[in-house]
């Protein structure tokens, strides 16, 4: 992966037909960015586990014998934590699939069949708007290199909570929450709090 492509993001593809995974998944690398693949939910979400931050996820809306396997994923990578926006792939228009995929938190449909420059134009577009902010902030953390306990404190955070409600969710002392919190400023290269709001939020 080349620096280049490891700013531009990770894209997770996930799509049941091979042919069609290997050409879209050329085009989203050849187009610079990182891509990630999987044929079904099982895959993608082993490979949420296994591949970093991801920061767009395009999903097939059938998925092997699922006809709703795309939307179920929508349902659990929101359940793993995953807040990348979504772009929901179709092989023909049904309006309740529709109404499901915005309902959970689509953020474009793209029918097919499409070129695989249509799809590559989608994500700079949905690149370009940031995701939710929540996705914004997780980013930010992401690029940080903090630790799962320095994550965690670091999201209570920006929460606005206090050491010590922090320490009794964390199941700490509030003199270890101070020392993490020392940390995750340390590598967010912010002093306080409110510098961390700006750096997670102010895009």
């Amino acid at each position: 992966m080349s620096v280049t492509s490891a700013s531009r993001g990770t894209i997770l593809l996930v799509e049941d037909e091979r042919d069609t995974r290997e050409m879209l998944a050329g085009a989203i690398e050849r187009a610079g960015f990182r891509c990630v693949t999987a044929a079904d939910r099982a895959g993608a979400l082993e490979m949420v586990a296994s591949a970093g931050f991801i920061d767009v996820v395009v999903t097939d809306v059938v998925l092997g014998p699922d006809d709703h396997g795309g939307l179920h994923l929508m349902t659990d990578l929101r359940t793993e934590g995953v807040l990348a926006p979504v772009i929901v792939i179709t092989a023909y228009a049904d309006v309740e699939k529709v109404k499901v995929a915005l309902n959970r938190g689509a953020i474009h449909l793209l029918e097919k069949p499409f070129r695989a420059r249509e799809l590559i134009e989608v994500i700079r577009f949905v690149r370009s708007r940031g995701g939710s902010v929540h996705h914004m902030a997780e980013q930010a953390l992401a690029h940080a290199g903090l630790t799962d306990k320095e994550l965690a404190v670091a999201r209570q955070l920006l929460k606005g909570l206090s050491y010590g409600e922090i320490a009794e969710i964390e199941r700490n002392s509030p003199t270890t929450i101070r020392q993490h919190v020392s940390t995750i400023y340390a590598k967010c290269g912010v002093r306080s709090r409110a510098e961390l709001f700006r750096l997670a939020y102010a895009r």
